[in-house]
């Protein structure tokens, strides 16, 4: 939409990924993690997502395995122009979550399960690993095609089977882990209560302290859909990563040169973090936060 807040070229987010912006209450938060995202979506943006295509989300969220935003965007729109065969991808504009736009005729599926792989590793170059993520790409293509004759079965069933199962059967194939599960759930179905962790996400749950400094990905992913109110949960997913980008970056935190220049201070545990010394280590190294 033309006055979304979310900058396009987000690929967690942004225009491209559907949703539509969106209003929650942030009064007197339940938790600390739900202050955060309230103060996240106060800064940066509030929205409701869903009503992306899932196989194009899949095989974009793939593509952006391993890799930055700069690399697997153009990856995913050259993709696209090869193999798409769709005149414009519809988005869901609005609460209803009805297609804004018709698609035009063709199953990105189908192409990609018949595509050569050499030739779509090429296309992928951008993006890195691309051997094996086109190898990757075109074993998911054949698996969708055969359990649900294509793209749009596979839509319907990403978007109306139990969330649960959807996530079951996204882990099962080759290449999908539970960021790339989250991220189709989230932007694809529209689902609540998602909250996929990236690198970005698992630093700065775990260095605020809304997760044990120890904790992987799942049990970061764990609290915070704990501790977030499920409608919440997508935009604190988009905007903590671009706290992480703007302020909380891995090894140069904004509160090493100036404590009160960062955004979530008085909310902030600093775990692994030291504005005195100007040392910066994994949370895991640092000690142990309050639960």
């Amino acid at each position: 939409m033309s006055d979304d807040p979310e900058p396009a070229e987000n690929i967690s987010g942004g225009s491209a990924d559907g949703g539509y912006a969106d209003t929650f209450d942030a009064d007197a938060p339940a938790t600390r993690a739900e202050a955060v995202v309230d103060r996240l979506g106060d800064r940066y943006w509030q929205k409701s997502y869903g009503g992306r295509d899932a196989f194009e989300c899949l095989v974009r969220t793939i593509l952006s395995q391993n890799t930055s935003d700069v690399a697997s965007q153009p990856a995913h729109d050259a993709l696209m122009d090869r193999y798409g065969g769709r005149e414009v991808r519809s988005t869901s504009n609005s609460a209803s979550g009805e297609r804004s736009e018709p698609r035009a005729e063709g199953d990105l599926a189908e192409a990609l399960a018949s595509a050569d792989q050499p030739e779509l590793a090429e296309t992928i170059s951008s993006a890195g690993l691309y051997n094996q993520k086109s190898e990757r790409i075109i074993a998911i293509a054949d698996r969708i095609v055969a359990e649900y004759g294509g793209e749009d079965a596979f839509d319907a069933f990403v978007r109306e089977d139990d969330s649960g199962t959807v996530r079951d059967t996204l882990l099962d194939m080759t290449g999908v882990g539970p960021k790339t599960a989250d991220c189709v759930l989230l932007f694809a179905g529209g689902r609540d209560g998602v909250f996929p962790v990236d690198t970005h996400v698992h630093r700065i749950a775990r260095r605020i302290g809304l997760a044990p400094p120890d904790a992987d990905h799942e049990t970061v992913r764990e609290h915070l859909e704990r501790d977030v109110p499920g409608e919440k949960c997508g935009f604190g997913h988009t905007a903590m990563i671009q706290f992480g980008r703007e302020y909380c970056s891995a090894r140069k935190p904004d509160c090493l040169d100036d404590p009160e220049a960062c955004p979530m201070a008085d909310l902030c545990d600093q775990i692994g973090v030291d504005p005195t010394s100007g040392d910066v280590t994994d949370p895991a190294e640092a000690g142990v936060a309050d639960d």
